[in-house]
């Protein structure tokens, strides 16, 4: 599986941006999808996360009400709504992809694909 992000860019505080990950591969439909983000000088830090259909998804706290995560099967992507956009969601934003299993949302070590992160900066 490759995952390819994008839509990241520079976006005032309170702004909006929505972010795309396109995946190759025909078992596209079968994977937990996720957006992680890095800021400058952190660890990775979990962001949300889909289900197979689309059915079930979770949030980290800090964007559950401002992020929403969605996808389109038929199109082998994955996106990450985001709006209220404050600057401490500065960040490289990655998606990754998960074999289906029995936990819900899956560890970040359970992740076994991930795209190459895109960029996004929000000015105060």
């Amino acid at each position: 599986v490759q995952l390819q992000a994008s839509g990241g860019g520079l976006v005032q505080a309170g702004g909006s941006l929505r972010l795309s990950c396109a995946a190759s591969g025909r078992t596209f439909s079968s994977y937990r999808m996720g957006w992680f983000r890095q800021a400058p000088g952190k660890e990775r830090e979990f962001v949300a996360v889909i289900n197979w259909s689309g059915g079930r998804t979770y949030y980290a706290d800090s964007v559950k009400g401002r992020f929403t995560i969605s996808r389109d099967n038929a199109k082998n992507t994955v996106y990450l709504q985001m709006t209220g956009l404050k600057p401490e969601d500065t960040a490289v934003y990655y998606c990754a992809s998960d074999e289906p299993g029995p936990r819900f949302p899956p560890l970040q070590y359970e992740y076994d694909y991930w795209g190459q992160g895109t960029l996004v900066t929000v000015s105060s």
